[in-house]
This record gives structure tokens, sequence and C-alpha cells, in this order.
């Protein structure tokens, strides 16, 4: 299998379905594949050939979508930006992946100096947005409409199909290199769970299409010749319009995403009896957002898909079936392509039930990371991926992620894994939003300690959370003191940045500025 396959077959069966709505612009599949060959052919006019990184830095648009299929049709591999990074961190990515032709919309043109002066390397920027092209970069309009379709390079199996830089949550980001088969497979694999997509189902790309999870619900939809609906980026007013107009069926949202929708005081004001079905992961779900979400939305089918970037990204699926209180909690089953194991810190096979490092092994696993040998060594072994989460499987073959391994907190001798007592909490009424870290305690070690962002019109003090979290949990997991806050930092796939909450912490040890409510004595 190859990415392109999937055009390939719609070109020549349903030529005048529709394939992309943006905006105003509506193409067909036949119009759709030609200008992909005829962009394809472009890039080629400006020195790329096989195995060349291109780049994109773009809010979602119909040209993502030829990007994406129109550089492995060149021969080249894709290396879509995230576009929550400082210059820096994509300078950064730029110049380690060796990336000389780069994509960039109206929305970044102006970082285009700030680049080009640290990225040397970088030969060539082509416009992809629907202003004026800027001086200094070509027209990716002007290449489409000035060369003529060349044959596909049908690249495939092992060939490289992208570098995709991890979030950086942990430190500087890596570059994973996935091949075609590892997109095919995961993608191939999460169709087959029968939950998703669909070749009458129209697809919405709400969240961002740089990021691994919307990419691979991308490529179902082009193995399965659907319609691609793209908004620029996320805002529950438009994606609630664009369901509406366009009869959508489908969505991928990442938890912060849906939470916003749910929130969002206009829903019932729009029509969105066409949506059948919501995928949602890139980061833990509290079972509060959840259960107010399936409310919110009866009768559509939710299905959970946990993974990383390392994995293409799905390693397993909660379906629709599943969502109910005895298995809400956990990310469900290994994928129809996927196995699963936990292993202690020796790498030996642990029991069911017992808490240990997430494995996943098959064809959607990882080449490694791009240059770095030691990195994919210290995480490729035996053929299975250590993913860094901790977990369980149950009798059942749910799997339950509890947190990352380097997020959990040891206060008092005891472990505390920051998700379940996020899950408490976040049943409050009062609590909007809550990540939870620890800090530095000179008794406990480690204490816990919640940042709490408050629903509309609410509010609660520290003591009442306190009291609400023991209902529910044992009392050394309740946090030790609460910290209120307008928002928290969020990276560009909706995950909470929770090396930048506790850097703040260490950057500030005046009392008088931090902002906790200290119960550290409770």
């Amino acid at each position: 299998m190859y990415l392109t396959q999937g055009l390939h077959r719609a070109i020549q069966a349903t030529p005048n379905k529709t394939a992309t709505i943006y905006g105003e612009r509506t193409r067909t599949f036949a119009e759709h594949g030609d200008r992909i060959a005829r962009f394809a052919a472009g890039l080629r006019s400006l020195g790329v050939v096989a195995d060349d990184r291109v780049a994109m830095l773009s809010l979602n648009s119909d040209r993502y979508a030829e990007y994406l299929l129109a550089v492995p049709w060149a021969g080249g591999v894709v290396n879509p930006i995230n576009i929550r990074w400082s210059p820096a961190e994509i300078a950064y990515s730029l110049k380690d992946s060796g990336t000389t032709v780069l994509l960039i919309d109206d929305a970044f043109a102006p970082m285009a100096p700030v680049l080009t002066a640290q990225c040397p390397e970088l030969t060539t920027l082509v416009h992809c947005g629907d202003g004026p092209t800027p001086e200094g970069m070509v027209s990716y309009e002007a290449l489409v409409a000035e060369n003529e379709p060349v044959e596909d390079a049908r690249r495939s199996g092992e060939d490289l199909a992208g570098i995709f830089y991890t979030g950086g949550t942990t430190g500087f980001p890596k570059g994973v290199m996935l091949t075609q088969a590892n997109l095919t497979t995961s993608a191939l694999g999460t169709v087959a769970s029968g939950e998703l997509l669909g070749r009458d189902a129209i697809f919405l790309h709400a969240a961002p299409m740089f990021h691994l999870a919307d990419l691979a619900a991308w490529a179902g939809q082009v193995a399965l010749g659907g319609t691609h609906v793209m908004v620029p980026f996320f805002e529950p007013a438009a994606v609630l319009g664009a369901v509406q107009t366009h009869k959508v069926t489908d969505v991928l949202l990442v938890p912060t995403m849906i939470q916003m929708l749910v929130d969002h005081p206009g829903l019932p004001d729009y029509d969105l009896s066409s949506l059948n079905r919501m995928l949602y992961g890139g980061s833990v779900i509290s079972e509060g957002v959840l259960k107010r979400t399936m409310d919110a939305f009866p009768g559509i089918r939710m299905t959970q898909a946990y993974g990383m970037t390392e994995v293409a990204p799905v390693a397993t699926l909660l379906l629709p079936q599943d969502h109910h209180d005895q298995y809400l909690r956990s990310g469900g089953r290994a994928a129809p392509h996927s196995e699963i194991k936990v292993v202690d810190a020796d790498g030996k096979d642990l029991a069911t039930g017992e808490v240990g490092e997430i494995c996943v092994r098959g064809g959607h696993v990882m080449k490694g990371y791009w240059n770095k040998p030691e990195e994919t060594a210290a995480v490729l072994r035996d053929g299975w991926y250590r993913t860094g989460d901790g977990g369980f499987i149950d009798e059942e073959g749910f799997v339950y992620v509890v947190d990352r391994i380097k997020d959990m907190i040891v206060t008092g001798g005891e472990n505390v894994y920051s998700a379940e007592v996020e899950s408490a909490l976040s049943k409050h009424p009062s609590v909007a939003a809550v990540a939870v870290i620890g800090l530095p305690d000179e008794k406990f070690g480690e204490r816990v300690h919640a940042c709490v962002v408050l629903a509309a019109d609410k509010t609660v003090t520290a003591e009442d959370l306190q009291a609400h979290s023991r209902e529910h949990i044992a009392g050394y997991k309740t946090p030790r003191s609460f910290e209120f806050v307008d928002e928290l930092p969020i990276s560009g796939a909706g995950k909470v940045l929770k090396r930048e909450l506790r850097d703040a912490h260490a950057r500030s040890t005046d009392p008088a500025k931090d902002l906790a409510n200290d119960l550290a004595g409770a």
C-alpha cells in the first residue's frame, strides 16, 4: 500500500465526486488529482528529488491536502511544521531535517525572513496562501498552472513518507521517521474497526493538519475515497457551522477542543444531526468532560484513540459500544493492527493489572528518530516501541494509561498518577479544566499540586476541591495545594504542557508571587 493509492482509485471510480471543500472552493477528485500531479511537477522543477524533505507551515486548507499527496507523488518526504512553535523551534526542525523547500501561507509569511536568516539551507519558499505572493517567494498556484502533470513516483512500503517532529512537551523535538507502510497500516487498521470514516463519509479537518492524529484520519479518508472539509483552525462556531453547512458525518478532536464545543453557548442553535462519529485522542480526556460530551451529543458514536507520533499514531481504540462507566477510564483495546504489552523497568512482561510501561508492536511502529540512533535504540527494543507511558492491561484486554512515567508523582513514598487526580477533580461542576503536577516538598518529597481553570461564572475554594477529591480518591492522592489560573498552556496538538507549569514554579520561589493556595498541612 501507499498513500496515493486511494486517490488513483477515486479518480478512476468517482472522478466527479467532491474531494475537498474549503471555504467557497469545492474540487472533485478529478480536479484534486490533476492539481496534485501538476504541483508535483512544480516541486520537481524546483529541484526536489527522491527523499528530499519538503516542509509546510500553514493553517488547514485544501492546499494542505494537496501537499500531503503531491510531495510523495514527486518522490519527496513531507515535513509538516507545528504551527504553535516559536521561530527558533521551527528553524531547528528545518535545519535538523535538512529541508530546502518550505510551503508557507499568509498567516506565517511574516515569519519568513527570520526563518531564512536562521536556515541557510532553506533555498526556496513557496507561498500557498490566498493573498498576493510576497517578494522572493514562488507562487503555489503558478506552479500548478505552469507545469504539466507528471507520473506518480508511487513511493511505498519502507520508503520514507514523512518526518514528524514530536510536540516537544518533554524537551527539544525529535524527528519521527514514518514510512509509507507505517502510515497506511495505522490508517487502514483504524478504519478496519468499522467505527470511523467510509466512502460516504464527509470528514471535517478541525484539528491541525500538521498533527499525526488528524493526518491518520486524512490517510484513512484518502484510502476510502471520502470527502474532506477543512476549516483553517479550530474555533467552536466555525466547526459547528461547517458541520451544519456541509453535513459533516465524521470529525476528529482533541479533548480540549471537545470541551470548548460542549461549553459553547450557541451549541443548541446548530443543526448537527448529520454528525455520526467522533474520534478523539491526543491526550487523556477526563471522565467529567467525556460524560458531558455524551450528554451534549446524544446518539453520536464516540471512539477514543490512544497512541503517539511514533506509532503513526494509533495503538488502541475504545469503541462506541465500550463507552460506559466500566471502561471510560481506559484507552480501549489494541487496534486491529497493533499489539500491546506492559513491562517493568527491566523489560520483563507484567501480569494482568500490574502497572508498568506500555509497549507497542506492529507495522505502524516508526522506522526511528531522524539522525538520533541512540534515542532510537533506547525506545525500539526487540520489535517493541517503549512508549514512556505508565499503565496496565485488565483481564479483558483493556489498556489503562495512568500517567507519563516522567510525570508520576512520588509523595510520601506513594506513587500518584496525575490522570487519576485530574479525573476526580474534573467531576466537580466548577472545574472547566485541570492539570496536576508534582512540586518539591520538604516533608513529602513531592506534593500533589492542581492547576485549575474554573467554569464560567463558577467559584469554588481549594478546601471544597480537597473535600470533593477525597470522595473519589485516596487522601494521599488529594492535592495539597491548588492554583487557580485563567488557562493552561496547550501545545499545538492540544496537550497540556506540564513542563511549562513545573518550570514556572521552579522560576518563582517567592511565596508572595506563588499563586498556590497552599494546603500542605491539610
